[in-house]
């Protein structure tokens, strides 16, 4: 079992319940309300709660982590199939389900900023390698504001393999990509009518060629500055509002169409 800590760790994961869970320490002396959320939260699940010294729980928790006098002593998180994924999102609500996957994202700050993109911008899941791409560790889940404990996550071994199977299950794959011709908001509208994996990959080494290859359409942020490329979070943020705004557009404009039939 791992500690999370932090407030928002915390809560999401007691709230989510998709792990097992030991015990809810708060640090001693005054009690903020936050900590009082925490413990009904934890108790209203079975989950022991101690009051402890801070010193004692800062020496069991990440010392680089601001542990804000909150530690939950839980196993992990589970991890998907990508046939129990798919299996998940089957009967997704709207224009088809989203879908993100990473390339080579390694660091656990970006995946777990990603985690919370993704999430707050309505994915259906997130699709990363057992290969060069980190566990979902306490650290994921700080970086994530407690995002990814309710983000369903497959783990494949192999992203190629992983995407021609989306493909066969009608997924439109759209990769981010630097060499583009194509700008993010010229992505046709038919694109967005259905099911939609997002690819992303690492700053710097960006996605693979052979990953770009694959992808049904690849596209590129339009940029106006002297910088030439932004942080994968930041990247991923615009691209999937971008697309959760067009997609709802299409949604409401499809929805008035069917009302003024008959």
């Amino acid at each position: 079992m791992d500690w999370l800590t932090g407030f928002h760790s915390v809560r999401e994961a007691l709230r989510a319940g998709r792990r097992e869970f030991d015990r809810l320490w708060l640090r001693t002396g005054k009690q903020r309300d936050e900590h009082a959320e925490l413990a009904d939260l934890a108790r209203a699940r079975g989950v022991l709660v101690e009051v402890v010294d801070v010193d004692v729980l800062s020496e069991r928790v990440d010392a680089d982590s601001n542990h804000q006098g909150i530690a939950l002593r839980a196993g992990p998180l589970p991890e998907l199939s990508l046939a129990a994924l798919l299996e998940s999102v089957r009967s997704a609500p709207g224009v088809g389900s989203r879908l993100v996957a990473l390339d080579g994202v390694e660091d656990p700050q970006n995946v777990g900023a990603l985690a919370r993109v993704a999430e707050s911008a309505g994915a259906h899941g997130l699709i990363l390698t057992e290969r060069r791409a980190p566990g979902l560790t306490p650290a994921v889940s700080r970086a994530s504001a407690g995002a990814i404990e309710w983000l369903p996550v497959a783990r494949v071994s192999n992203l190629g393999r992983a995407l021609a199977v989306l493909q066969k299950s009608e997924y439109w794959i759209v990769a981010a990509g630097l060499e583009s011709d194509s700008g993010l908001y010229q992505l046709e509208d038919r694109i967005l009518t259905g099911n939609l994996t997002v690819v992303l990959g690492a700053e710097g080494k960006g996605i693979r060629r052979s990953i770009l290859e694959q992808a049904d359409h690849m596209v590129q942020i339009p940029m106006r500055g002297k910088i030439s490329s932004l942080n994968v979070s930041t990247a991923g943020a615009i691209i999937l509002y971008d697309l959760l705004r067009r997609s709802e557009s299409a949604e409401r404009k499809n929805g008035g169409l069917l009302d003024g039939v008959g």
